[in-house]
């Protein structure tokens, strides 16, 4: 394999624990942004229009969203994943090929799920349940953001091609200015102009419209081994297949988490409006672990993946190690301030005594168990990063997923409390993480000694 004009990259040489501290610190610091983007919507509408905007904004349709821009992303990790090997192994053809092919990718996505979104959304929304009071603002809304989800795809498969070639800030920059942005085109469009719920979709798609633009820029000038042109996007059948064997188990892993924690979400929803409260408040708690969370998982998986492109397979091991170890340090600490301060940062959101309780009762036998998401989240990084990605779905599908449904119908009609339903998760990661471990020690006796990505 050629290595012309290649230097060396910083990821695949010196100090390990330090350089995935500095890449793990943009990729943070990028996530919080993305929550802070994604709320902006919801509380200015919220504001300025009313609680039916605000539901129409954040309900039924913010879950459509998510499930299928968490599907996109999923299945677009392949093309990082092989970016990032060819990458370190410094073979510029394919890995403009691999560029090229991701921007084609992405773009044909777009335009599949434009026409599907557009035609489908108030059927989507029906699907939900979604109030009948509702659905005319929703329907415009979904409608709006559907016909610019290509500029979604285009900035999440670049940003993702930037991280996986060791550059996290740019893409973190470029998040900071789209929110920015996005703030100001919220109160232009909703205080200002009085457009409400569409005024929000057309601030969001300018927006996204922004990010796409510049991380095309970026990745449009000259590197040192990579530089997308637009007469060259094309799809390379070779590496096409090479991307979604990879990404396609990463997009079906995304829908069943989010399947799985919409039948949660509805068992919760038994308990009545206190427990669907106290759950909503866990969710934003417990966010701030599982922005870390990803944040370890993107590190890992660039790490590896440029470390094996370049045949550095005992430092790409030794990284493992050394990243599940910063992971275990940081979720420990995590876990302790949420145990002990849940009570007070419950009162952020509610001052009810009955919401308080409840969430202090579902968040406390979660919290110590994050430390266990480390060897899955670590070892299906390391493991994707290689290309091996089919037992890994699986392992989590079932271990993690499955799991849930079966618990929500076989255990909780059993034991019927709120309790009952949060133990799925220490007893569902504890076993995955078992297994992780087990099939971790399997597949890496199991890695080549020397080379790079074939």
């Amino acid at each position: 394999m050629s290595r012309a004009n290649h230097t060396v990259r910083p990821i695949t040489e010196g100090v390990i624990w330090k350089q995935l501290l500095a890449f793990f610190f943009p990729i943070l610091l990028g996530t919080f942004f993305q929550q802070l983007y994604n709320t902006v919507d919801m509380v200015i509408v919220g504001r300025f229009v009313g609680k039916e905007a605000l539901a129409s904004v954040g309900g039924s349709s913010a879950q459509t969203v998510s499930l299928v821009v968490d599907f996109f992303t999923g299945l677009s990790a392949g093309a990082s994943v092989i970016a990032s090997q060819y990458y370190g192994a410094g073979d510029r053809k394919n890995l403009n090929d691999a560029l090229h092919t991701a921007y084609a990718f992405s773009l044909a996505g777009g335009l599949v799920f434009t026409a599907a979104g557009i035609c489908m959304a108030p059927a989507m929304l029906r699907l939900m349940n979604t109030p009948e009071e509702l659905l005319a603002q929703s329907t415009v809304y979904l409608r709006i953001y559907f016909s610019a989800i290509t500029f979604t795809f285009i900035y999440n498969i670049g940003s993702g091609i930037l991280r996986a070639l060791g550059d996290s800030r740019r893409p973190l920059y470029y998040l900071i200015l789209c929110c920015l942005l996005n703030i100001v085109l919220d109160l232009i469009m909703v205080a200002g102009l009085k457009l409400g719920v569409p005024g929000v979709a057309v601030a969001t798609a300018l927006s996204q419209m922004f990010s796409a633009c510049m991380v095309t820029r970026a990745l449009s000038r000259e590197g040192d081994i990579y530089r997308l042109e637009l007469r060259k996007i094309a799809f390379h059948g070779r590496i096409l297949r090479s991307q979604l064997m990879i990404g396609v188990p990463g997009g079906c892993q995304s829908v069943m988490y989010s399947l799985s924690n919409i039948i949660i979400l509805s068992a919760i929803n038994l308990f009545g409006t206190n427990a669907t409260a106290a759950w909503a408040a866990t969710g934003k708690l417990d966010s701030i672990f599982w922005m870390i969370n990803g944040a370890f998982g993107i590190s890992i998986t660039t790490f590896v993946g440029q470390n094996y492109g370049a045949g550095r397979y005992d430092r790409m091991k030794k990284g493992v190690w050394i990243c599940l170890g910063m992971y275990q340090v940081v979720a420990v600490l995590v876990s302790t301030l949420l145990f002990v301060f849940c009570p007070r940062l419950f009162g952020i959101f509610t001052k009810d005594a009955d919401v308080l309780r409840l969430g202090v009762q579902i968040m406390r036998p979660i919290v110590p168990c994050y430390v266990l998401f480390s060897f899955i989240e670590i070892f299906s990084g390391a493991l994707r990063a290689v290309g091996d990605v089919l037992v890994p779905m699986l392992l989590t599908m079932f271990g993690i997923c499955v799991f849930r449904i079966v618990w929500v119908f076989t255990m909780v009609p059993l034991y019927p409390s709120l309790r009952m339903i949060v133990l799925n998760y220490p007893v569902s990661w504890s076993c995955t993480a078992v297994l992780f471990f087990l099939y971790y020690q399997y597949r890496k006796k199991r890695w080549p000694e020397a080379g790079g990505v074939k």
